[in-house]
């Protein structure tokens, strides 16, 4: 079962490359279905080296191999990242109101406390941070009001902002769609059926699933590899929280996650294989 919750690792990423592909259609910008799916198998091997860096990683390899413009190509990917963090909100909302007494818990034993935190701030550091958010805002914008002088990078702009845009005028947004659902589909099961290869998880179910799966999401935004360490510790709260041990619920996250990310080198090792072979 371990084996096969890892075919829908890839399907995600499959998923990923061709919604990609098809965001960057309405710019002009032609990249082979192939060489996307390569790029952002390689983008999520390049984050397990430095966190984050993917995003720049697959732009350069779709740059590097089918000439799409560097700058349109981030624009798209700040219009995924959006849509995907807007479905994921909307997910993790319907979760919390349904499981509302789990989370109170879950907010209890991990010592996080909303209104604790904001109870720290005094009326004159609320204003002292509203004035400072200010003035970075303000900083920003003048820089770049000032360098939107300069050709070239004012060009740039325009292409990041036309691939920001682009998915207004994407062809068969149906399938679009069905490509986001398809991305995220996978990453469940990719999760969920990691269940049933523990005689402590398989009969958990799927709402179990589905908490542990959105606890885990939110934990992975810390920049650390594949979410190494915050993704450990929440998903490990949660199973104690529904009747886990603790120490099967440490033997669960543990192999779960070693497993699932020594796949992301894999394919990342893959994808360099056979560009090597590729005409730029």
């Amino acid at each position: 079962m371990m084996m096969f919750s890892m075919v829908f690792g890839v399907t995600a990423q499959l998923f990923r490359g061709l919604r990609w592909q098809q965001s960057l259609e309405p710019l002009g910008e032609h990249a082979r279905k192939s060489t996307c799916i390569h790029a952002v198998f390689l983008s999520y091997a390049s984050s397990l080296i430095i966190p984050r860096i993917g995003e720049v990683t697959r732009c350069g390899v779709l740059n590097r191999y089918d000439n799409v413009s560097f700058a349109k190509s981030i624009g798209t990917v700040v219009t995924e990242r959006i849509i995907d963090s807007l479905l994921i909100l909307f997910v993790v909302a319907i979760v919390i109101l349904s499981q509302m007494g789990l989370f109170t818990d879950f907010f209890a034993k991990t010592g996080t406390n909303l209104g604790h935190f904001f109870s720290q701030f005094t009326a004159t550091g609320y204003i002292v941070t509203a004035i400072c958010l200010l003035i970075t805002i303000a900083f920003l914008y003048w820089i770049v009001k000032r360098m939107s002088k300069y050709v070239h990078f004012k060009k740039i702009i325009n292409d990041i902002l036309s691939g920001i845009k682009s998915v207004k005028a994407v062809r068969r947004k149906w399938l679009f769609v069905a490509y986001t659902l398809g991305i995220w589909v996978s990453y469940f099961l990719h999760f969920y059926i990691t269940f049933f290869c523990f005689d402590f998880t398989e009969n958990l179910g799927l709402t179990v699933a589905l908490v542990a799966f959105v606890v885990g999401s939110i934990a992975v935004i810390v920049p650390t590899p594949n979410g190494m360490g915050p993704w450990h510790f929440a998903v490990k709260t949660i199973l104690v929280l529904y009747g886990v041990s603790a120490v099967n619920g440490e033997t669960f996250v543990l192999i779960v996650h070693t497993l699932q990310t020594a796949l992301i080198p894999v394919l990342g090792v893959f994808s360099l294989i056979c560009l090597s072979f590729r005409r730029k």
